[in-house]
């Protein structure tokens, strides 16, 4: 398999409540975005990693990927949306890359066992996200305010990345898309509606996106947990 991987990491940091836009934010002595391309890099099957940076933080990634010594990057810019900024990175995916790899950036706790599993289900499937079954109850309310119905949990998961694409499949995705306004949180819903229904494979609850402060405490204990090993 020819694997490219696409980072969208052009994100600010409202909802965490930062100064620092959040892929930049400290996390045991590194940004957190330099704990997922340095996961992502480390992998055998991955040949390039295409990340998708905000204009104005370009130079300081650059940086960041010459002080951890991290290799097979290439930087773009991103946008304000994340469909725009992997549009972008798609667009600067190489001619020989077959399979296309997409992981958040604000993920940092990536394993290999997870990208080796999401490739090999990608190569059988042809796409496949990563996904964990939701733990709490969920009620739908609806705009009522009131709750309307209480769904079965067992039929429910919570997506994550990475979700793997045939190069073709998620570039006709994209292309598709265009530049119709379509809210998108993840990039298999664009290969969704295509009637394509992507493969699940289990993730990690550790697995966790950083978007809030309360997610970033426990990034902090994860991280700490696994420097003591």
């Amino acid at each position: 398999m020819r694997v490219a991987a696409i980072v969208p990491a052009a994100g600010k940091g409202r909802r965490i409540k930062s100064k620092i836009d959040k892929p930049y934010i400290g996390l045991c002595g590194k940004p957190i975005l330099a704990h997922t391309l340095l996961k992502l890099s480390g992998n055998r099957h991955i040949a390039e990693i295409i990340v998708a940076a905000d204009k104005k933080r370009i130079s300081a990634l650059r940086h960041i990927i010459r002080r951890f010594r991290i290799k097979k990057v290439k930087v773009v810019a991103g946008g304000k949306e994340r469909k725009t900024s992997v549009f972008n990175a798609l667009k600067n995916v190489s001619s020989k890359i077959d399979y296309v790899l997409i992981h958040d950036g604000i993920r940092p706790f990536i394993s290999n066992r997870l990208i080796d599993a999401s490739l090999k289900a990608a190569r059988r499937f042809g796409s496949c996200i990563v996904a964990v079954p939701v733990k709490p109850t969920l009620k739908y309310l609806g705009r009522t305010g009131r709750v309307q119905h209480t769904p079965d949990r067992r039929a429910f998961w919570e997506a994550q990345t990475p979700q793997v694409f045939r190069r073709a499949l998620i570039e006709k995705a994209y292309k598709k898309a265009g530049r119709k306004k379509i809210n998108i949180t993840d990039d298999s819903m664009l290969v969704e509606r295509l009637g394509v229904k992507p493969r699940v494979i289990l993730g990690s609850y550790n697995n966790i996106k950083i978007t809030t402060p309360e997610d970033l405490e426990l990034a902090r204990i994860l991280c700490r947990g696994r420097n003591r090993k």
